[in-house]
């Protein structure tokens, strides 16, 4: 049986999701089994970029929708965001170092079958639908991500 790494990701910032992402995509190429729990703002992490819907929205899930990250790329910096600029310099940084973007770590950690979950009250707090995230994720509930976190050998918060 291998050893299992469950992140719960509640942040939905740049810099969070980019380590989240380096960690589940770490722990795969150690043979790892990788859970990554999206609440709240995490879940910006796995919106699909152009899946804005207004459709059986209240007035405040749509106005929240509009003004929220549309997926990942939008995410802000944590700290020194300075109205996206910092985010900017940050991104050219990397860009220099040849480093991989978050897009890059997202895309490796579906390839390698990281799980992806949602947590079920968030996305309906948040307004979101199952159609607005990324396919391979699943909408469940917080006793299904104990269940997945009483059973791993790694849990972290970030």
């Amino acid at each position: 049986m291998n050893k299992k790494l469950n992140l719960l990701l509640f942040s939905g910032e740049y810099d969070k999701s980019l380590a989240a992402l380096i960690l589940a995509n770490s722990a795969k190429e150690l043979d790892l089994d990788v859970t990554i729990f999206c609440a709240f703002w995490g879940l910006y992490l796995i919106r699909k970029p152009d899946s804005l819907s207004s459709e059986d929205k209240s007035v405040y899930e749509q106005m929240f929708g509009a003004v929220t990250p549309k997926g990942p790329t939008d995410l802000p910096l944590s700290n020194m965001n300075y109205g996206g600029l910092g985010k900017k310099m940050l991104l050219h940084m990397m860009k220099d170092d040849d480093a991989p973007l978050l897009e890059d770590f997202l895309n490796g950690a579906l390839k390698k079958n990281v799980t992806f979950y949602a947590c079920k009250l968030s996305v309906e707090v948040m307004g979101l639908t199952q159609a607005e995230l990324l396919d391979p994720v699943e909408i469940v509930d917080a006793k299904t991500y104990l269940k997945d976190a009483l059973t791993s050998d790694i849990q972290l918060f970030i």
